[in-house]
């Protein structure tokens, strides 16, 4: 996030001078709130149980969702920083992470192991 946050500041900044940079800067900012925001809620909920994780899980993407409506509702009558390098960073911060996740559960072993009968359940004598 890190790397994104200081290329897309640096192209933004080229291209668009300061409302370049402010808009990458916000957009940096509004992309790593929804992935903190994730991040909390799934360490949050690591221990519950599975129906009620999913359902704290969906509350707080619904929360996520009325929190980017509210800023960028404020933002939307403000003209100091470049809207495309926000909304830019902002989709590719998000499509970083969901690749990363992806890569994770992908990459992830988990034991696969199928119950067989055993000598003295199956009636057969050694």
């Amino acid at each position: 996030m890190l790397v994104l946050t200081v290329g897309g500041a640096a192209v933004a900044s080229l291209v668009d001078g300061l409302a370049g940079l402010w808009g990458a800067l916000l957009g940096a900012s509004v992309g790593g709130g929804f992935i903190l925001c994730t991040a909390v809620a799934v360490l949050l909920t690591a221990r519950l149980p599975a129906m009620t994780a999913g359902a704290v899980l969906l509350g707080s993407w619904l929360l996520k969702m009325i929190l980017a409506i509210t800023v960028l509702a404020i933002l939307d009558p403000l003209d100091f920083y470049n809207r495309q390098a926000m909304v830019i960073v902002i989709v590719l911060s998000l499509v970083i992470v969901l690749g990363a996740e992806t890569y994770g559960v992908l990459k992830t072993k988990v034991p696969y192991v199928s119950p067989t009968e055993s000598d003295e359940d199956s009636g057969t004598a050694q």
